[in-house]
C-alpha cells in the first residue's frame, strides 16, 4: 500500500513541476504581430463596393524618407490568392545579394468577382453560361485608372514606375489594358492569359500605341492547345508592332501548368525586366 502511494506521489510531483514548467515557459514567451504591410478598404464610387487591397511595403519604408519606391499592382491579390507569395518574391528579388529588382511597394486587389470584373462582354453562349456575371472590365478599368491609382500616388511614396500582373483572367485583364489603355502601367507581366475568350476577338483587335511602355513580359505553361497557341501568337502580335525602346520577352514552360506557371514566370519576368535596368 505505501509503495502504491510513494508511486502516485513521485507521479503527481512530477506532473505539477511539468505544469509548473509550461507555465513559467509561456510566460516567457512574448508573442507580437507579424506585419508585411497594411490592409485597405477603399470604397469605389464606379464599382460601388468597397475593395480590399494589401499593401506590401519594403523594409525601411518610412513617410518622412525622401526616398520614392516602384508600385507592383497585383491581380488576384486577396490574402488566399497571390498576395502573400508575389509580395515574397518582390522582398527576395531585392534582396542587396540577389540585386534584380528595386525596392517595391505591391498592391494586392482582392477579388469580389473576378469573373465579372477581368472579362469584357461576350458574344460566345456557352462563356455566358458559364461566367453569369461577365462583362464589366471597363469598369474595372476605370476604377484602376481613376480610384486605385490616384489612391496610391497620393497615399504612399510612389515614383513613376509601375507595373501590373495577370495571370490567366488576370492575364486575358491586363491585355485588354495593354490594347486600350496602356499609358496605365510601365511593364506588363502577362501569365497564361485567358484569351480564348469571347472566341479569340481580343488577339482580333489592333492595340493603342506603347509609346510609354518599357517591358512586356509574356508566358504560357503546357496548359493545352488553346491556351498555348493564343498566348504565343499574342506575343508574335505584339512582336510585328515591337518599336525599338520596347523590350518583350517571352517563355514557354513545359514543366508547368495552369496551376504553377505564375511563380517562375513572375520570377523570370522580374530578371528580364529589372535586372542591370535599376
Amino acid at each position: 500500500m505505501f509503495k502504491i502511494e510513494k508511486h502516485l506521489f513521485v507521479i503527481l510531483f512530477y506532473v505539477l513541476n511539468c505544469f509548473n514548467f509550461s507555465a513559467r515557459s509561456q510566460t516567457d514567451i512574448k508573442k507580437t504581430p507579424l506585419n508585411i504591410g497594411e490592409k485597405i478598404e477603399l470604397k469605389s464610387a464606379i464599382l460601388n463596393e468597397i475593395r480590399i487591397l494589401n499593401i506590401y511595403l519594403p523594409q525601411g519604408y518610412s513617410t518622412t524618407s525622401e526616398k520614392k519606391y516602384p508600385v507592383i499592382y497585383l491581380l488576384d491579390g486577396s490574402m488566399d490568392e497571390d498576395f502573400i507569395h508575389i509580395s515574397g518574391l518582390v522582398q527576395f528579388s531585392s534582396f542587396s545579394w540577389i540585386n534584380i529588382l528595386p525596392e517595391s511597394i505591391v498592391v494586392g486587389i482582392s477579388n469580389v468577382d473576378r469573373k465579372r470584373d477581368f472579362t469584357f462582354p461576350t458574344t460566345n453562349e456557352k462563356d455566358k453560361i458559364d461566367f453569369p456575371t461577365t462583362g464589366k472590365s471597363e469598369q474595372f478599368i476605370q476604377f484602376i485608372e481613376k480610384e486605385l491609382q490616384p489612391f496610391i500616388e497620393k497615399s504612399y511614396k510612389t515614383n513613376n514606375l509601375k507595373t501590373i500582373i495577370g495571370q490567366s483572367l488576370g492575364g486575358l485583364l491586363a491585355t485588354e489594358i495593354l490594347f486600350k489603355k496602356p499609358e496605365l502601367f510601365t511593364n506588363y507581366i502577362i501569365v497564361s492569359p485567358s484569351l480564348w475568350w469571347d472566341n479569340e476577338s481580343l488577339l482580333k483587335k489592333e492595340p493603342a500605341h506603347f509609346k510609354n511602355i518599357h517591358s512586356i513580359y509574356i508566358s504560357v505553361g503546357k496548359e493545352g492547345e488553346t491556351m498555348e497557341r493564343t498566348t504565343k501568337e499574342l506575343h508574335q502580335k505584339l512582336q510585328l508592332l515591337k518599336r525599338e525602346k520596347l523590350n518583350l520577352y517571352f517563355d514557354f514552360f513545359e514543366d508547368k501548368n495552369h496551376g504553377d506557371a505564375l511563380h517562375l514566370s513572375v520570377y523570370k519576368a522580374f530578371e528580364c525586366i529589372f535586372k542591370n535596368k535599376k
